[in-house]
């Protein structure tokens, strides 16, 4: 049986380390809510997994620790930044703000970051924003790396380039959070690492075959595009417009042979109230919601789910029950907390 915590004291110490290792105050808190948020939706590879990859940045001053964002661009409802290679949970969620603070005056705002440090999971700057009534996207790419090959080829050359977006309903929001890959690179070192296949034919090995050994990525291979070896030339598609809007309006990207992990970003926030009006927003995802929710099924087959309603449950359980932690993280808190001399997380009574 898993361990559970409280999420207060996760907070807590994850803040801890990350100020041991030189971060200030606010980013610190902001990096360690945004990891532990992936967890609490069920984004295990996006949360507290990174922490301790987080410390090496820092210790290896690949990510830097103070300042804020260089604003190298400012348009009425546009802006471009200079990440810095600041943290970039902490970058991205100040760009979350700003766009939505313009996107209240003008109906739309974004802002582009380049040269951001890596963003962790985009879900989680989501939910906030749709319950406060905005729709906001956030979408992001890293140029420094390669995991994804293109459509009929074998070679990687992009990364799994995600696009997130919170639709707010006037219930609970909907929260799409999809890799225009099949897999992420991340989930196949983790199944690698265990010894273990991966669920399906996701990734390409060097003769062009489907196969889920997730070793190939080590040889040659590459993560697909979804839709695979059938209908990859969609998630194809779709991974050069998320390019296109990150390192391409951020002006920064592959082109220029970037070498340090990290991001390019871009979030877009949409006020439904400055077009046809909340109200009317609502009526309309609400009504197709339930809607989705309502189509039939097969006999003894659940019913439809929202992209972000199975997380937002998982959510909700793990803040009353306490958060489940994936099998390797309490030994990486535990290293950390030793070096640190901070009381490791306790595990809550079973």
């Amino acid at each position: 049986m898993h361990s559970r915590y409280a999420y207060d004291d996760l907070a807590a110490f994850a803040t801890g380390v990350l100020a041991a290792a030189g971060l200030p105050d606010e980013p610190a808190r902001t990096v360690a809510r945004g990891l532990i948020e992936a967890d609490l939706l069920g984004h295990t590879t996006h949360g507290l997994a990174l922490l301790a990859d987080y410390v090496e940045e820092l210790d290896n001053a690949t990510m830097e620790r103070e300042g804020g964002p260089a604003i190298l661009a400012d348009h009425a409802a546009v802006a471009l930044w200079d990440g810095r290679r600041l943290p970039g949970v902490w970058t991205t969620a100040l760009a979350v703000a700003e766009a939505e603070r313009r996107a209240a005056a003008f109906g739309i705002g974004a802002v582009a970051v380049r040269r951001s440090h890596h963003i962790a999971c985009l879900a989680a700057f989501l939910e906030a924003p749709a319950r406060r009534g905005t729709m906001v996207l956030v979408l992001s790419s890293d140029p420094s790396d390669a995991h994804v090959a293109p459509f009929g080829g074998t070679s990687p050359v992009l990364t799994p380039n995600p696009i997130a977006a919170g639709i707010p309903t006037g219930a609970d929001p909907i929260l799409v959070d999809v890799s225009t890959s099949i897999t992420t690179a991340a989930m196949c070192a983790r199944r690698r690492a265990a010894g273990q296949p991966l669920p399906g034919r996701w990734v390409v090995d060097e003769e062009g075959a489907a196969t889920d050994d997730p070793a190939v990525m080590k040889n040659g291979g590459a993560l697909m595009p979804i839709g695979g070896l059938d209908h990859g030339h969609k998630g194809y598609g779709l991974s050069l417009i998320v390019e296109a809007l990150t390192q391409g309006l951020g002006g920064f990207g592959r082109a220029d042979a970037p070498t340090q992990w990290g991001a390019s970003v871009l979030v877009l926030a949409l006020a439904p109230a400055l077009f046809g009006g909340l109200d009317g927003f609502v009526r309309q995802t609400g009504w197709l919601a339930e809607a989705c929710r309502a189509a039939a099924v097969p006999p003894g087959r659940p019913r439809v789910r929202l992209p972000g309603e199975a997380a937002l449950d998982r959510k909700r359980r793990a803040l009353a029950e306490g958060v489940v932690l994936q099998a390797a993280i309490p030994g990486d808190l535990d290293r950390l907390a030793a070096r640190f001399g901070l009381p490791a997380p306790t595990p809550l009574p079973a």
